[in-house]
Order: C-alpha cells, then structure tokens, then sequence
C-alpha cells in the first residue's frame, strides 16, 4: 500500500513548471536585493551583523563583497530557472542563502526561513529533466514522470506552516483586532487605500480572514470542487499582502504553488502542452526508498517539533521571544522599546557606569533589533567586552530595558542587576534574566 502510494510514478509537468517559476523568483530575490537597497542596509553598512548564536563566522565579505555574493547568487536563480546543471545550481543556491539567512537577524522573518528550507527540498528532487539545458545537451537525462511522494512532501510541508500560522494567531492580541489595527496603522500613509486600511470593517476582515485562510487554504485547494474558487481567494490574499505588506517574493512563491494542487492534466494542458504526457502510472520502488522514508521522518518530525518548543520554555513567547524564530508565527505583534547599555570597568575602585551610545556602532535596523530582542542584546553585550578586552580592560554590561509588546505599557524586560557580559546564552531554555510576568 504505501509503496503504491509514494512510488508510483506520475506526470511531472507540475514540478518542471514550478522549477521555471521559482528559479527567476530566487533570482529575483538575489538580484532585487541588490537594486532595493536592502544588501547595502543589512549586510554592507553596519559595522558588524548579528548571526545565529553560536555562528560567530558568518560576517559579511569586505568592500563590495556582498554585492557580487548577491549577483552569483541571480546567477544561480537564472540557471535553477533554465535547468542548467540543475542540482549544483540549486544546491549553490541553497548554500549560499543559508549562509545570508544565518548571517543577519536584523531583517528576519517566517518567509527567509521558508525559503531556505524550500531551497533545500528543491536540491534533491529531478527538477531538471525535462524542459532544461540539461536535457538539450544530454537528452538521455529526459524523463516526463516522477514519483508521488514528491507531490506529497511539497503539500506537508506547505500544510503545516499554514496551519502553524492559522493557530498561532489564536491568542487575544490578535483576536480583539489589537494587531490588525497596529499593522494598518502603519500603513495608513498608503495612497488610496490607507484611509480604507483604517476602518475596523478592514480590521475585523484581516483579523478572521488571516485565521481561516491560513488553516483552510491547503484543504480547500486539495478539494476538486473547492479548488478553482481557493486559488481565486489565494490570489486575492496574497496580492493584498503584497502590496500592503510589500513581502517581496513570497506572495507569488506560495501562488506558485498552485500547481501542485490542480489535476495534472490540467497542469500539463496549460503549461506543457507539448510535452508528452506520463499515463503509465508504474509502480518503481527506488533504490534509495529506506533512506527516503527515514530522512522524511526525521524531517517532519523537526518541522512539528520545532515550532511547539516555546510551549516547554518558561514564559509568554511573545514577551519573551525565546522560541519565537523557525515557529511559523508571523504578524503576530509588534514590540518597540527603549534599551540602554552600561559598562563597568571592574578594575575601577569606584565602578562607575558608562553609558554607551548604540548610534556609534549600530545601524537604524540593528538600533529596533536591539530595542526588544534578548539575544540580540546578550550578542551585543559580548560584543562590547570584546572590544573592551581588546584595550586592556574587563567590564561588566549592564542594561537597562523597557519593552512594549502591541502598544501596551512598556515593562521592565532585562535584570538591570545582570552582568550580560558574563552570562552564557541558553539555547534550549529560557534565559533568567529576561524577567517574567504573570
């Protein structure tokens, strides 16, 4: 039964057409980060990136380093795009986005995540074989099937961060419209529809329409008598998104999609209509099926693990942020606050603080980062005793922190007491000195 269910063999029309989609879109994203600013914001100007705890090695290339990493990375999206050596451009690709992803947290988000982990599933399925260079310059490489559960994965996978999303927004912020209403304020600056964002009707409508899409979407689409109107509602959903929220390529990524849930007839109808199309539906158990089954195991396993390990973590995700990253909760809040650093030279008899001016080392980005986000403020702390260190001195940091989550009243957020400099950074459960509330 299960082998019948992941081995048979089926049309591959849907995933050579979305190899073409999402190879210009990775590419887009590369090159658009270039021409949009964002490489010179996040990775050039500031004077050092805050990486992934743990991950110290991973700082931006000198001079104009990251402008050319940037580029090859184009190079490798347009190539994915085209099937030239398919697998080594998609795996170049995938590398070197990973190495961005975990360079830099003061522009993360769910979608960065999303991408790596789609880069890497993309790295191991036969994209390439069919309507690809690869193909024109060894036709032997050609094939119009692939087995099922490549169909399967790419849908679990897509199911549980929707429906991840769907339920992390089950929470009172969101469902009294506090966080709709923080997120259309911002944007009430819009032209035209600015004003409109400000109504509660729009609030109200963001607040359930975010909830049911989000947890019916993947039902509605696998579900042939719902599916033409579910795309029609995801095109208005992620348009939207895409020009409220301005999410750069991933509105059309998940549209893109698509073409795993239409029948593949259909798929091969609109978009390969001379390709021959794969009726045979062979059984071919793989070589490889032991391992297959293992690593998709072991692979789903993280993924519905990984974002339920705040619940383990003492504390409210949402004040403390530890467990907030790779869960899939997105829009959820906003925080701001007001963070200030002060060293102590242990060696001085009267150990009198000095402030620190943030300003003299941080960018505007890395400045909001370090306004609310814990580890960012234990990364600096570290950072300035390294500096410190260098000339000579041993200090103690300290920090005094008051953070707002969704507009409410700014509380104390750091143990002003605690030397940050001297703690370790715990990664498997909460950090004491971030303080609690009831």
């Amino acid at each position: 039964m299960i082998n019948r269910w992941l081995f048979t063999q089926i049309d591959n029309s849907a995933l050579i057409i979305f190899r073409v989609f999402f190879g210009f879109l990775i590419a887009a994203e590369a090159i658009g980060a270039i021409f949009t600013g964002w490489v010179t914001r996040t990775l050039v100007e500031p004077q050092f990136t805050f990486n992934f705890i743990g991950l110290d090695f991973l700082q931006p290339l000198p001079g104009n380093g990251m402008y050319f990493y940037f580029a090859v990375m184009g190079i490798f999206g347009l190539l994915v795009m085209i099937g030239y050596k398919y697998r080594w451009s998609m795996i170049g690709y995938t590398i070197m986005w990973a190495g961005v992803y975990f360079m830099q947290k003061a522009s993360y988000n769910n979608h960065y995540y999303l991408l790596l982990l789609l880069c890497m599933i993309m790295s191991v399925l036969p994209a390439g074989k069919y309507f690809s260079l690869d193909v024109k310059l060894n036709p032997s490489l050609k094939k119009i099937s692939m087995p099922r559960w490549i169909i399967l994965f790419i849908i679990a996978q897509l199911w549980i961060v929707y429906t991840y999303a769907s339920v992390a927004k089950l929470y009172p912020d969101w469902l009294d419209y506090t966080v709709a209403r923080n997120l259309m304020a911002g944007r009430a600056h819009y032209p035209i529809i600015g004003d409109i964002l400000q109504g509660r009707w729009a609030h109200i409508s963001v607040t359930y329409f975010g909830i049911l899409f989000d947890l019916l979407i993947i039902p509605l689409l696998l579900w042939k008598r719902t599916r033409v109107v579910a795309f029609c509602i995801s095109i208005f959903f992620h348009l939207f998104n895409s020009i409220v929220f301005q999410i750069g390529i991933f509105p059309y990524m998940s549209l893109a999609f698509s073409v795993f849930f239409f029948s593949k007839e259909r798929i091969h109808r609109l978009f390969m209509k001379k390709k021959e199309f794969y009726t045979a539906n062979e059984v071919i158990i793989p070589a490889y099926k032991k391992i297959l089954i293992s690593i998709s195991i072991i692979w789903f396993v993280i993924q519905i693990a990984l974002p339920l390990r705040h619940w383990v973590i003492p504390g409210d995700v949402l004040w403390t942020e530890e467990g907030h990253r790779m869960s899939w909760r997105m829009m959820l809040r906003g925080r701001s606050g007001t963070t200030n650093f002060y060293v102590v030279d242990k060696n001085d008899p009267q150990g009198k603080p000095k402030y620190i001016n943030k300003n003299d080392y941080l960018s505007k980005k890395q400045l909001r980062l370090v306004s609310g986000k814990p580890d960012a403020m234990w990364q600096f702390a570290q950072r300035l005793k390294k500096e410190y260190n260098a000339n000579g001195k041993d200090i103690a940091v300290y920090v005094k922190s008051k953070v707002s989550v969704n507009g409410k009243k700014r509380k104390v957020f750091i143990d002003p007491e605690v030397d940050l400099a001297s703690v370790p950074w715990n990664y498997f459960t909460t950090n004491p000195w971030i303080l609690k509330y009831k």
